[in-house]
C-alpha cells in the first residue's frame, strides 16, 4: 500500500527541488491531494530510483566514506541520545504495526474457519462464494511479488537521520539535520522565525510544539512559565527534534517585521575580490546575532570614529547565517569608510558597529514565479544574498542572473556564478559588459527579453546604480512586465 508524503519531504528524498515537483503538479504529471503526493505516483515519475540515488542519502554516504572523521560525524549525525530516541520511536511504531497485523491475521483465520464450518453445516452458493473470495484474496496477498515501495523505505530510514518540521499557521516545511537545533535548521533553510540571542537568554524564539517530541541540547536561562510549559512551549534555539514536529510559529512576513538592531561586532577578514572591490567579513557575537532578510542593507561604522567613517552597504550573504555577514565594498572617491579599508587601516579583530537592517529589497514571500535578477557592478551584492536565500527555500522553479559591469575589475565573483550554473539545473548566468550605467540597464533588459519571451510572468529584481536601475525598469515595463513584479534597489 502506497504512503503519502508532503511535497517538501518528497523533494528531500528524491533529491529534486520542491519547485520541480510543483511544476509537474501544475502540468498534470503528478497528482496531489491536499498538498500530499502518493509514493506510487512519485515512483511512476522516477521509476529508476534506487536508495543510493536519493538526494537525502548523500549525507549518509558521506558519513560512510569519512567514518573515522569525528568532526564530520558530529556535524552530520544527531547525538547518540537523539538517535536512540528516534530508533525507539520507530520501534514503537513497528511494534504497534505488528500488533495490528497479528489481530488482523487472527481475525482472518477465525473468519476462514467459520466459513469452512458453514460450508459443511449450511451449504449455499453465497457461503461458497464468500469462501472462494477469501481464498483468492489470501492467495493474491501471499503470492504477491509487488515491488517494494522504495520511497517508503527511504522515508523510514531518513526519519532516523533527520526530522521533518511543519510550521503552523503558515504551512512552511523544512528538514532538521544532524545535531542542529530547530532554530538553526529554520534559519539554514531560509525561514524567518522570531529570535534574538540564539543561546537561551532572551526567550524571543519560544514557540509551541503542537505535535512531536523535542530534546534539550543546550542550557538556557530564560524561565518558561508553568502555563507555557503546560501548553508545550519550548525554546527553539536550545532544543532539537526527536521526531517529526508540527510547530506553531509566526514568521516575519516582510522587512517591517524585523526590528532595528545595533550590534558591536568584529572584523573577521578583509579580502580582495578585484583591484577595486573588497569583501569585508564581519562577525557578530554568538549572543547578539543580526536578524535580517536577504537583500537588506546595514550601516557600518568604525568604533570610536565619526559619522564620516560610516557607510551603508547591502549584505552580500544569506540570512541563513546570521553571524557571518559579507559586504562588497567598491573603491569610491570621497568615501572615507572605503578609503580606510583600501588603505589597510582596518584589520581582522577590529571592532565595528552594525546598525540595521534597512530596505525592502527582499523576495516576494508568497510568489512562486520564476526569478529574473539584473545587477550592475556591486549591485551583485544584494542580488547574491537574494539568490542564496531563494535556493535555500526553493522559492522558484528557475533563476536567471544578468550581471552587467562597467568597472575595470568586472565580474569580481564570476567563478561563484559559474559554479551555481554548473551545479544547478534551473540556474542560468549571463555576464555582460557596458560602457556606462544607463547603457548597462538597457542592454541587460534587452538580453532578458530576448532570452525570456515570458518575462511578464516572472519576478524581476534589479540592483545597481540609479541610471542602471531606471533604464532597466523602463525597458522591462515597456515590454509588458507588470510593475507589481518589480523589486528595485538603488546603490
Amino acid at each position: 500500500m502506497a504512503q503519502v508524503l508532503s511535497i517538501s519531504r518528497a523533494a528531500h528524498l528524491l533529491g529534486v527541488t520542491r519547485g520541480a515537483l510543483q511544476k509537474r503538479m501544475r502540468e498534470g504529471e503528478l497528482a496531489s491531494f491536499d498538498g500530499m503526493v502518493a509514493t506510487e505516483e512519485l515512483l511512476r515519475l522516477y521509476p529508476d530510483l534506487e536508495l543510493e540515488d536519493s538526494g537525502a542519502f548523500e549525507h549518509v554516504k558521506e558519513i560512510k566514506e569519512k567514518a573515522f572523521a569525528k568532526r564530520v560525524r558530529e556535524r552530520m549525525l544527531p547525538s547518540q541520545e537523539v538517535l536512540a530516541m528516534r530508533l525507539f520511536a520507530q520501534s514503537e511504531e513497528l511494534a504497534d504495526l505488528r500488533r495490528h497485523l497479528s489481530h488482523y491475521h487472527n481475525l482472518v483465520a477465525t473468519l476462514q474457519e467459520r466459513l469452512e464450518t458453514m460450508r459443511h453445516a449450511h451449504p449455499s452458493d453465497q457461503v461458497r462464494e464468500l469462501g472462494a473470495m477469501l481464498d483468492a484474496g489470501l492467495a493474491r496477498v501471499l503470492g504477491s511479488d509487488e515491488k517494494t515501495d522504495t520511497l517508503a523505505v527511504m522515508d523510514d530510514v531518513m526519519r532516523v537521520m533527520s526530522a521533518h518540521i511543519t510550521l503552523k499557521p503558515g504551512g512552511g516545511e523544512f528538514v532538521l539535520q544532524g545535531p542542529e537545533t530547530v532554530l538553526e535548521a529554520a534559519l539554514r533553510t531560509g525561514h524567518a522565525p522570531s529570535y534574538g540571542c540564539g543561546n537561551g537568554n532572551c526567550g524571543l524564539c519560544k514557540a509551541r510544539v503542537v505535535s512531536g517530541d523535542v530534546r534539550q541540547v543546550r542550557p538556557y536561562d530564560y524561565p518558561l512559565s508553568s502555563a507555557e510549559k503546560a501548553q508545550n512551549y519550548t525554546l527553539l534555539c536550545c532544543h532539537t527534534a526527536v521526531t517529526d514536529l508540527v510547530v506553531e510559529m509566526i514568521e516575519a512576513e516582510g522587512p517591517a517585521d524585523i526590528p532595528e538592531q545595533h550590534i558591536a561586532a568584529k572584523v573577521k577578514s578583509v579580502a580582495e575580490a578585484g583591484p577595486d572591490t573588497l569583501v569585508l567579513h564581519v562577525q557578530t557575537p554568538r549572543s547578539s546575532r543580526l536578524r535580517f532578510m536577504a537583500g537588506q542593507s546595514v550601516s557600518l561604522g568604525i568604533a570610536g570614529g565619526t559619522a564620516d567613517f560610516r557607510g551603508e552597504y547591502p549584505i552580500a550573504s544569506c540570512s541563513c547565517d546570521d553571524r557571518n555577514l559579507l559586504f562588497h565594498v567598491p573603491r569610491e572617491e570621497g568615501n572615507e569608510f572605503a578609503t580606510l579599508l583600501f588603505s589597510n587601516a582596518i584589520h581582522a579583530g577590529d571592532a565595528i558597529n552594525v546598525w540595521g537592517p534597512w530596505g525592502d529589497f527582499v523576495l516576494k514571500k508568497a510568489s512562486t514565479r520564476p526569478i529574473l535578477c539584473l545587477a550592475c557592478d556591486t549591485g551583485f551584492a544584494p542580488v547574491k544574498s537574494l539568490i542564496e536565500h531563494a535556493l535555500a527555500v526553493e522559492a522558484a522553479e528557475s533563476i536567471a542572473l544578468y550581471w552587467t559591469t562597467t568597472r575595470a575589475d568586472g565580474h569580481y565573483l564570476d567563478n561563484q556564478c559559474r559554479a551555481w550554473a554548473a551545479a544547478l539545473d534551473d540556474f542560468t548566468y549571463h555576464p555582460l559588459t557596458a560602457a556606462d550605467e544607463a547603457t548597462a540597464g538597457t542592454e541587460a533588459a534587452l538580453a532578458a527579453n530576448r532570452d525570456f519571451p515570458d518575462v511578464a510572468g516572472r519576478d524581476v529584481y534589479i540592483a545597481g546604480p540609479e541610471a542602471f536601475v531606471e533604464a532597466a525598469r523602463a525597458k522591462l515595463l515597456a515590454s509588458g512586465l507588470p510593475e507589481a513584479h518589480l523589486t528595485l534597489e538603488t546603490l
